[in-house]
């Protein structure tokens, strides 16, 4: 009896278990980075991004062509790199838009028994806000490259090096979102969705707007960066000041204003986007200069090699590390 009580302090201090799902209830320490061999490829990030903002899709706006198109070609992505479809297809056609219009949701199952009931979602929005009304220099075209072709892009590149490496112990939930510049009706569908389904969800991370660097001494913030543990242990993964808090994130309540949000108010778990655009570094917000010519591809590329090990050990930690605080 003796020994049982002098072991509950460790017990408790260990990560949260899912309620569903027993795996090992004692935190693994992470005493150095977790070291990643795979190396993303500037090219392959740019010939993404280039297209997802190119005038071909006309601003990607829910319900329309181009909109259909960044679908296709996110379909196409997925099948080439061996991530299928979570549902009957990828496309989750949303309920609450009065135009047609889906998620593009992608899946790779967990290698591990138990942890792989568990999941993990990695996502971004796709959609844009179209065609202007009033050109710039005769440019009528919301190209979006930042907003959020950019963050689109990162996911593609997380969906591609998972399913090459098949490091992953979780499931995860590649989700390239529509709607989110119509109020995160694409989130909010999918959210209830899955809740009625009784979806496991552990932790969400929305990537949103990362095309240019942020003048600081670390690489991203992340939203709502008070209400969990992940951006210390995002830290801890990386090894590095990967990210940080942005007082104009908090100032201008970012965590309420995307797809992450959808998540946390449904699931009540650790949902938050990550970003790099701070309110300095980029003057085209919702302008039709937001184009492919104006990205930092280098960054870019820079930003998804980091966040590598964060999104790896998400994926494979032996308990629930990431909580809210």
């Amino acid at each position: 009896m003796k020994k049982v009580v002098m072991l509950l302090p460790f017990i408790l201090l260990g990560c949260k278990p899912n309620a569903s799902v027993v795996s090992n209830p004692v935190a693994e320490s992470v005493n150095k980075p977790t070291e990643i061999l795979y190396q993303v490829k500037e090219s392959e990030v740019a010939a993404t991004l280039k297209y997802l903002s190119s005038d071909e899709l006309e601003g990607r706006e829910s319900g329309t062509k181009g909109m259909e198109k960044a679908a296709a070609y996110l379909e196409q992505f997925f099948k080439t790199n061996n991530v299928k479809p979570y549902f009957s297809s990828y496309r989750d056609t949303i309920s609450n838009f009065k135009g047609t219009a889906y998620n593009i949701v992608g899946f790779l199952e967990g290698n591990d028994p138990v942890l792989k009931k568990e999941f993990l979602l990695i996502s971004a929005h796709y959609d844009h806000i179209g065609l202007a009304r009033e050109g710039v220099n005769g440019d009528f075209i919301n190209n979006g490259a930042n907003d959020d072709a950019s963050g689109t892009t990162a996911v593609a590149e997380m969906a591609k090096y998972f399913s090459g490496s098949k490091l992953n112990k979780r499931s995860i939930l590649f989700v390239f979102f529509v709607g989110e510049e119509k109020g995160l009706l694409g989130s909010k569908h999918l959210a209830k969705k899955l809740k009625q389904q009784g979806f496991n969800l552990y932790s969400q991370f929305n990537i949103e707007m990362i095309g240019v660097p942020m003048k600081r001494d670390y690489l991203a913030y992340l939203t709502g960066f008070e209400k969990s543990n992940m951006g210390a242990k995002i830290n801890e993964y990386t090894g590095k000041n990967s990210v940080g808090f942005l007082p104009k994130a908090a100032e201008y309540k970012l965590f309420y204003r995307s797809d992450n949000y959808s998540f946390y108010d449904v699931f009540n778990v650790p949902c938050q986007s990550v970003s790099t655009f701070d309110f300095e570094n980029f003057e085209y917000y919702h302008h039709v200069s937001d184009e492919f010519k104006v990205m930092d591809t280098g960054h870019m590329t820079q930003f998804i090699q980091e966040l590598l090990p964060a999104v790896t050990q998400m994926a494979n930690s032996s308990c629930q590390e990431i909580h809210m605080n």
